[in-house]
C-alpha cells in the first residue's frame, strides 16, 4: 500500500486543494512539506502527536518534511479553534521553546542534509517592514473573504470580538508558505481541519505573487475523544511529551484509559501497527478491549520514551490495576520534602495535596471522609491520621484516591 493509501485507511485525511495531485506528489516521494507549530511553551504535547506521526511517515516515504516553528507567529497566536485572546510571549522565551521543540522532534523525524529540517518564520517575521508587507502582502487579501473563516467567525460572536492583531495572523500564515516555496522548495503545506482557511492563503498568495500553481494544501482530520475533549487535554491540563512535566507512567495511563469508542481510532491514526493486525484486533470480542488499550498504550509509550520506559510504565500499571504483584518499585514516585512534616509526621490530609492526589486541603479532607482514600491496603476516613518518616521509607507506600488515581509516596 502506497502512503496516500495509508493514510486514507487510517483516517487521517480531510481537505484537499488538488487531490489527484497531491496523491501522485506524496506517494512518489517528492513532497517537499510543512507543518506548523506555535512555541507556545517549552515541550510539545499530545495535541502534536498526530502531526510528528504523519511527518515520520512521509519522511519514511521519500517526502522531506520541514518544521516550522513561529518564533514570529507565535508573537500573535493562531485564533484558530479558540474564544479568547494567547497569552503574548517574550522572544526570549520563543526562542526557548523552539529549541525544546526540536530535541522532542527528532525522536520523530531525521534532521540533516537532504532529510528533516527545522525552519523558524521569526527569520523573515520580526524585523519585517509593515508598510512594505502590506504592500507585498496585504493587497492579496480581501477581509470580506478573510471574515468568512470559521475561526474569524467564531472569536467575532464573543465579547470582545476580534483584533486586528489576531486576524493579521492569516496573512503571517500565508506568508510563511509564500516564503518557504521560494527558500527552500517547499511545496505542500500539512495541517488539521481547522487551519483550512490559513493554508488557502498560502496556496493563494503563491499563485498571485509567483503566478505558480505547483503548491498545494492539505488537511488531516483532528483526533477528539468521544467526550468531545481535544486530544492531549485532561481534566488537570495537557498531557506532555516531556517526561518532566509528563512521566512516561502518566503518558502510558493516559493512553490506558481512552474511552471504548476511541481505541480503534487512535490505533490506526497514532501507532505504526500494520493494518492489517489493527483489523484482526477490530473483529476482537468486546471482552478483550483492555488488551487493546494496553497494545496502544505501550506502543505509543515507547515511541516518545523508549521501550524501557514503556516496559516499566506496562510493568508499574499491572501492579495497580492487574492484580500483578506486590513490587510497586516500578510505579513512578512521588517524594514528600521535609517542609510536609511538623514535628516529625504528616497529616493525611497534607499526603493527598503534596502529591497531586487533590489540589487542595478542602479537597483531601472531603475525600477522606467520603471514604475515597486509600493508605497501603486501608481505607483511611479520619483526616487527623498522621504518618512519620519511616512510614514512607523503602519503596514507599502507595497512596489511592477514587478508583483511578494512584501515586506511591515516598520520602
Amino acid at each position: 500500500m502506497e502512503i496516500f493509501e495509508e493514510l486514507s485507511a487510517r483516517g487521517l485525511l480531510a481537505q484537499f486543494t488538488n487531490e489527484e495531485k497531491i496523491k501522485e506528489v506524496i506517494n512518489n516521494g517528492k513532497a517537499t512539506f510543512y507543518i506548523g507549530f506555535d512555541p507556545t511553551a517549552d515541550s510539545l504535547h499530545v495535541g502534536h502527536f498526530m502531526a510528528l506521526c504523519l511527518m515520520k511517515r512521509l519522511q519514511m516515504a521519500g517526502n522531506k518534511p520541514i518544521a516550522l516553528v513561529g518564533g514570529g507567529t507565535g508573537m500573535i497566536g493562531d485564533p484558530s479553534g479558540r474564544s479568547d485572546m494567547r497569552s503574548m510571549l517574550t522572544n526570549e522565551i520563543i526562542d526557548h521553546n523552539c529549541e525544546c521543540f526540536k530535541k522532542q522532534m527528532s525522536k520523530f523525524i531525521e534532521f540533516g542534509e537532504n532529510k528533516a529540517r527545522m525552519v523558524n518564520n521569526a527569520d523573515w517575521l520580526r524585523d519585517m517592514n509593515f508598510m512594505e508587507f502590506m504592500r507585498e502582502v496585504g493587497v492579496h487579501f480581501n477581509v470580506n473573504n478573510m471574515l468568512r473563516a470559521r475561526a474569524y467567525e467564531n472569536r467575532m460572536a464573543r465579547e470582545g470580538g476580534l483584533t486586528f492583531f489576531e486576524m493579521s495572523y492569516m496573512l503571517l500564515q500565508g506568508y510563511d508558505f509564500y516564503m518557504l516555496y521560494k527558500k527552500y522548495g517547499c511545496n505542500m503545506e500539512f495541517g488539521g481541519d481547522d487551519q483550512w482557511s490559513n493554508m488557502l492563503a498560502g496556496t493563494d498568495l503563491i499563485r498571485k505573487k509567483l503566478g505558480k500553481d505547483d503548491a498545494y494544501a492539505m488537511t488531516i482530520t483532528l483526533l477528539t475523544n468521544s467526550e468531545g475533549k481535544k486530544m492531549g487535554k485532561t481534566a488537570k491540563g495537557a498531557v506532555w511529551l516531556d517526561p518532566d512535566k509528563t512521566s512516561p507512567y502518566d503518558f502510558y495511563q493516559y493512553w490506558r484509559n481512552v474511552t471504548d469508542a476511541d481505541v480503534d481510532k487512535c490505533l490506526r491514526m497514532l501507532t505504526f501497527i500494520p493494518l492489517e493486525q489493527i483489523e484482526e484486533m477490530e473483529k476482537w470480542d468486546e471482552s478483550r478491549i483492555n488488551e487493546q488499550k494496553e497494545i496502544l498504550a505501550y506502543d505509543l509509550t515507547k515511541l516518545v520514551h523508549g521501550e524501557d520506559e514503556a516496559k516499566k510504565a506496562q510493568v508499574g500499571a499491572k501492579v495497580l490495576f492487574a492484580g500483578g504483584g506486590d513490587d510497586i518499585s516500578q510505579v513512578p514516585a512521588t517524594p514528600l520534602k521535609e517542609e510536609d512534616f511538623r514535628d516529625g509526621k504528616v497529616d493525611i490530609l497534607q499526603v493527598l495535596v503534596s502529591s497531586g492526589l487533590v489540589q487542595t486541603r478542602s479537597d483531601a479532607r472531603r475525600n477522606v471522609q467520603q471514604g475515597g482514600v486509600t493508605v497501603g491496603d486501608e481505607k483511611v476516613t479520619d483526616p487527623k491520621t498522621l504518618y512519620d518518616k519511616d512510614f514512607f521509607a523503602g519503596d514507599g507506600v502507595m497512596v489511592k484516591r477514587g478508583k483511578k488515581a494512584f501515586k506511591r509516596i515516598t520520602f
